[in-house]
């Protein structure tokens, strides 16, 4: 049987790649390039949007251990992420570019997928099995199609991007190199004084959007709320946001300074940086005044300006069953954010996931669930048991484990033994049952 998923982004790539290897014959469906979405930019797969960054790799964040069970599970993502990583800290971060390229590569030169470069408008849900992993922009026909087969359960949120620019246009006799208490030197930090912050400020709240069909605050997600929107809600939320200084000290000063801005790695050339918490829908002329009001940014060059746009997700609850398939066509199942978690490794591990179980079915076995000591399990049964009313995005975090049978205090602690018995729950999981 063919099995035919539709989008090759994080989730999309991991299927093809995770069932492709062992046999299974796949259709894979990517509009890209012949139709683009407002985000992406090239016709590759896994191609990153919002951030070049993957977050933590430590177990004892939650991003990192959710990393640790997507390897032990085979994650093409992680695999050619660590061959495309720049520097950033503790966190992972990748070269846009050369990761999706070779991300791109490898599935195109497996022999099992067939890479089809259409959009998907519609399709017959009682043959073959069918897999939706379109993602946040999935295009208005194939939104149209899904929902006639699901009804109006679909729900939405809006995204933002932050701006980029180049290094050689960042006056750096004004910043200072460094990761947050010393942990490091792969940010780049523009530090701000007091009225150099609240001009900063007051150029923000005072400058023009872009007005957006349907926007509405309410359906900001929290960890990508636009620049301007975090300014708005108080004077000193940005110092307290993006822009707060805990544990970077300036060299030329000694102290920590009022505000600071910091900048990202975007390739591994070091050419462009991004502004770290600066997602807006501001309009693209506003955006430049407000960069140069940052001392260090004054001469910037912006090569990609900061977009917002409707990320569009079903509410999970209601219409998928424990193995993100259709409860009214098991033969459709759904993957990626789309389905309502959040961020690219948590829409990576839903693909190995929603793999997984289709290779199962697939050899006549019967589909399992993760364990719920696992961050992949217990993000996955939120998702569609545990959530009360409507359906919010989810990402990877230590509150959606089952507690320790025995009280620990100290954070990190307790965070470390949440870790070992996640692994370890994975590790017994996969030798009972591997695939």
């Amino acid at each position: 049987m063919i099995v035919n998923v539709i989008g090759a982004g994080f989730a999309g790539s991991e299927i093809a790649y995770n069932l492709g290897k062992r046999g299974v014959k796949v259709h894979l469906y990517e509009m890209r390039p012949k139709k683009m979405t407002e985000v992406h930019k090239t016709g590759y797969f896994a191609e990153p949007v919002c951030s070049n960054s993957f977050k933590s790799e430590e177990i004892t964040n939650a991003e990192g251990l959710l990393k640790a069970e997507m390897k032990m599970m085979g994650s093409l993502i992680l695999e050619v992420a660590e061959r495309t990583r720049v520097p950033s800290g503790k966190a992972l971060a990748v070269d846009r570019n050369a990761f999706a390229r070779e991300v791109t590569k490898i599935i195109e030169g497996m022999e099992n997928v067939e890479i089809v470069r259409e959009e998907v408008t519609g399709f017959n849900s009682d043959e073959g099995i069918w897999i939706v992993a379109t993602g946040p922009a999935t295009s208005e026909g194939l939104i149209s199609f899904l929902r006639e087969l699901l009804g109006e359960d679909f729900l939405f949120f809006f995204d933002a991007v932050s701006p980029i620019v180049t290094f050689e246009s960042i006056d750096m006799s004004g910043c200072f190199w460094g990761d947050r208490f010393g942990k490091g030197n792969d940010y780049i930090n523009c530090p701000l004084t007091r009225e150099e912050y609240e001009e900063l400020w007051k150029a923000l709240v005072e400058a023009e959007v872009i007005e957006m069909e349907d926007f509405d605050r309410r359906f900001l997600f929290e960890r990508c709320q636009p620049v301007e929107e975090i300014a708005k809600s108080g004077k000193d939320a940005l110092r307290y946001g993006p822009l707060r200084p805990t544990g970077l000290v300036d060299p030329r000063t000694g102290k920590e300074p009022y505000a600071v801005v910091q900048l990202r790695r975007e390739d591994r050339e070091g050419k462009f940086y991004s502004l770290v918490g600066f997602q807006t829908r501001l309009k693209w002329g506003e955006q430049k005044k407000v960069i140069q009001k940052i001392p260090c940014l004054r001469n910037a060059e912006i090569v990609r300006y900061g977009v917002m746009h409707r990320n569009v997700y079903i509410n999970s609850p209601r219409v998928l069953d424990p193995f993100f398939r259709l409860k009214k066509h098991p033969n459709v199942f759904f993957a990626g954010q789309i389905t309502g978690v959040e961020g690219y490794m948590e829409s990576a591990a839903s693909g190995i996931y929603v793999a997984y179980n289709v290779y199962r079915i697939l050899k006549g076995l019967s589909p399992l669930r993760l364990p719920e000591e696992t961050m992949m399990g217990a993000l996955f049964s939120y998702i569609i048991e545990k959530v009360e009313g409507d359906l919010k995005p989810m990402y990877a975090n230590f509150g959606l484990l089952p507690p320790l049978s025995v009280r620990v205090r100290n954070k990190f602690e307790r965070r470390k033994l949440l870790a070992e018995r996640a692994m370890k729950a994975m590790k017994e999981f996969l030798e009972k049952n591997p695939w």
